[in-house]
């Protein structure tokens, strides 16, 4: 995630970080060479003058801004849905540590236990949705037969709730939980099962390809052909007003390409890692703890 202060106009001009513009430049730099050619060669291809008219790019140029549109909202709800799950775990994630520390009487190494088993579960949930690792993290927050029990497993975080819900049945059978008060924390256990199920869908069903496939090759074609339809109105500008275009269809496509997985690294990602160690250090701080994760810094204004 970008964070950085909104400058000053001019210097947002020319602001390359968190831009797509490092993206697009090979495309950027093709349409204008293309351009360029087309206008030297006077909108003549092998000799033949390619006579085309603004008016259907007219036309499908306010079908393609309607349809990029449409696509950068459908990428910016996934964005913000997974947004609101991680808000969610948050939330979730506190109202169980209060409910352990305060409801159930249990010894403090048994509810130590438990609010780390949760900060493991927010771990292995980030690693899971960007594909890594989560052993080091197993290994520090989990007992070492926990951790080696887990290390191998496919969906750590399924069973890390497993393993949730067993020590909250294990605190009812030793009597530090009343019968009673047990449906509360399962609701609690419930929804965090949801933010792992919302997660998951988010991060296993893309955008369907076809429909990228058809904005992808109608934005190409309608960069080649245009230089056709403007080298006679306006001549030697045709190569700066086509790739001024050219980046606005580029830019936007770009965007909603990275921004439909709101779970990876690129720079307009969610920042998973920075919000995993904002967890673990509140729900650390709820047992009493005062060596606490400092904040993630944000490099170079990439927050991940």
């Amino acid at each position: 995630m970008i964070v950085r202060p909104r400058s000053h106009w001019l210097r947002m001009l020319f602001v390359w970080r968190g831009s797509v513009i490092p993206h697009i430049l090979p495309q950027l730099a093709l349409i204008a060479a293309v351009a360029a050619v087309v206008t030297l060669a006077d909108g003549a291809v092998f000799g033949h003058k390619l006579a085309l008219t603004a008016v259907p790019f007219t036309l499908l140029g306010i079908t393609l801004a309607i349809f990029l549109g449409f696509r950068n909202t459908v990428s910016y709800e996934r964005y913000w849905e997974a947004r609101k799950l991680w808000g969610g775990l948050l939330n979730d994630s506190r109202s169980l540590a209060r409910q352990v520390l305060t409801v159930a009487d249990a010894a403090p190494e048994r509810q130590r236990e438990i609010v780390y088993a949760l900060i493991a579960f927010v771990h292995a949930l980030r690693h899971q949705l960007r594909g890594s690792r989560a052993d080091a993290d197993l290994a520090r927050l989990l007992p070492a037969d926990a951790a080696a029990a887990l290390g191998g497993a496919r969906f750590v975080p399924a069973l890390l709730l497993l393993r949730l819900g067993e020590s909250l049945r294990a605190l009812r059978r030793e009597g530090a939980l009343e019968p009673v008060l047990l449906p509360a924390l399962e609701q609690t256990l419930s929804r965090l099962s949801d933010v792992l199920g919302g997660c998951e869908r988010i991060a296993g069903t893309p955008i369907p390809f076809a429909y990228s496939l058809l904005l992808h090759r109608t934005i190409y074609l309608y960069s080649f052909l245009l230089p056709f339809a403007l080298v006679d109105a306006i001549g030697a500008v045709t190569p700066l007003i086509v790739v001024f275009i050219a980046y606005t269809f580029f830019g936007l496509e770009a965007l909603a390409e990275e921004i439909q997985d709101p779970f990876g690294v690129e720079q307009n990602d969610l920042p998973l890692a920075a919000m995993s160690d904002s967890i673990e250090a509140t729900l650390r701080e709820m047992l009493g703890e005062g060596a606490l994760p400092p904040p993630r810094a944000a490099r170079d204004y990439v927050l991940l």
